[in-house]
């Protein structure tokens, strides 16, 4: 059974860490990633991250299936009506299931409720496939950024909710 709950205890922290992580080291080893070209990449991140996103007020949901955590994403609120959907994540053997699109629907859910609320990402632009998969959502390209520390390009894209 597909569930998708806010994660609130140490426990579940925990295990949200493991899926961000091992859900994106596959970008890391296909976009030659690490933690020293890369240090803020989800595929280097620790419970500590996470907790600090908690504890900024950040909200973190986790997927599961049959009480597995397979799934995450987080939402934060980043002004008046601007929302961040962050570390959107599911494990490699569980993707072209559909539920990156069932995390998707419930952030775009979870915000009904906000006026004129729009969602804003931040994606590797070199990632075509990923970039594609967001467009085809609906997402469109606000902007493109290189940062002296990244060694790759940012794609900012936003979508109504």
């Amino acid at each position: 059974m597909l569930m998708i709950k806010e994660i609130s205890v140490e426990e579940e922290i925990s295990q949200s860490v493991q899926v961000i992580r091992e859900s994106f080291a596959t970008v890391a080893r296909d976009f030659n990633l690490t933690e020293t070209n890369s240090p803020t990449n989800p595929a280097f991140t620790s419970i500590e991250k996470v907790l600090a996103m908690k504890e900024k007020d950040i909200k973190l949901f986790g997927l599961f299936i049959d009480n597995r955590q397979v799934g995450f994403v987080a939402v934060e609120k980043a002004g008046e009506s601007l929302f961040y959907m962050e570390r959107l994540a599911v494990l490699p053997e569980f993707r072209h299931a559909g539920l990156g699109k069932e995390l998707m629907d419930f952030v775009f859910q979870f915000l009904k409720k906000e006026r004129d609320a729009k969602v804003s990402i931040g994606i590797i632009n070199e990632n075509i496939i990923l970039k594609k998969w967001y467009q085809d959502y609906g997402f469109v390209e606000t902007a493109l950024k290189s940062y002296p520390h990244l060694p790759f390009t940012v794609c900012l894209m936003e979508r109504p909710v």
